[in-house]
């Protein structure tokens, strides 16, 4: 079976995100963002960077509705994510693949059972809780493991991969959505180094040819030059860069990083 196209979204502009002026204040009083304004274009490969703490991660859980911002608005190929309630809002979550730095696969189950829960929010509700699918569900779950090139793998549980093989289940998992957004949050940052490539290769792939928007979190030098089409920086919660993975030198980084950061390596 051919991997499914992408849910059909409907695309009056050529934004894929649009946020406006957004805020989070946790209720321990912390201001995780602070008035953060962004247009990301359909078909982008936007990598956000910045110290921990910084943002990023709130950032991308505030797109989907994970978290909810505290002020601003948000919306996502035309639709408002932040008007959003209920069913409305589970609809166009249902659109977003995540995909987590710590895989958040269940590890006891296997490899396609980890892959259909993607379909969970598709799926009638009591045969979903008990792992029951349709066999047109499970000839898709088989496409996109063919896809990350685990087809093999679908009985075995997920404890048995490496990290590698873990990280391309969720990428599997995600594409069950059928999404046209990807958020992925440090989708490498606990691979090996020889291992993040691999990863990597498998969200660009979907980026170039399946015209998938991707927003990343990353903080490797060379995977960002490599892969974004976009930089954005975000210090203390604020934006304070977007441009071109090409400008960011030394200097661009010591202004997101603080003046006494030393340089990544690669930098000048």
């Amino acid at each position: 079976m051919s991997v499914p196209p992408p849910a059909n979204i409907p695309q009056a502009s050529a934004d894929a995100v649009r946020i406006e002026g957004v805020g989070k204040t946790f209720p321990n009083g912390v201001q995780a963002l602070n008035d953060v304004s962004l247009q990301v274009d359909a078909g982008e490969f936007l990598v956000i960077i910045g110290l921990s703490g910084s943002g990023k991660s709130t950032l991308l859980r505030c797109i989907n509705r994970l978290i909810d911002p505290t002020v601003g608005r948000i919306w996502v190929f035309d639709e408002e994510m932040t008007a959003a309630e209920g069913g409305e809002l589970r609809r166009l979550r249902a659109r977003i693949g995540m995909i987590f730095q710590q895989f958040n696969l269940v590890k006891r189950h296997t490899v396609m059972s980890n892959v259909l829960s993607g379909a969970l929010g598709a799926s009638s509700l009591l045969p979903s809780l008990l792992l029951r699918f349709p066999e047109k569900t499970r000839e898709e779950g088989q496409a996109y493991l063919d896809r990350v090139g685990l087809g093999d793998r679908g009985a075995s549980r997920a404890d048995t991969l490496s990290g590698g093989q873990q990280q391309r289940v969720a990428i599997a998992r995600a594409l069950m959505q059928r999404p046209r957004l990807i958020l992925a949050d440090e989708p490498v940052a606990s691979l090996d180094p020889a291992l993040r490539h691999s990863v990597m290769r498998h969200l660009e792939s979907l980026n170039r040819e399946e015209g998938m928007t991707v927003l990343c979190t990353l903080h490797d030098v060379d995977l960002i030059r490599r892969y974004a089409s976009r930089l954005i920086a975000l210090r203390d919660g604020r934006l304070v860069f977007d441009g071109n993975p090409s400008s960011f030198d030394g200097a661009t980084f010591r202004r997101i990083y603080g003046e006494d950061a030393e340089p990544m390596e690669g930098l000048a």
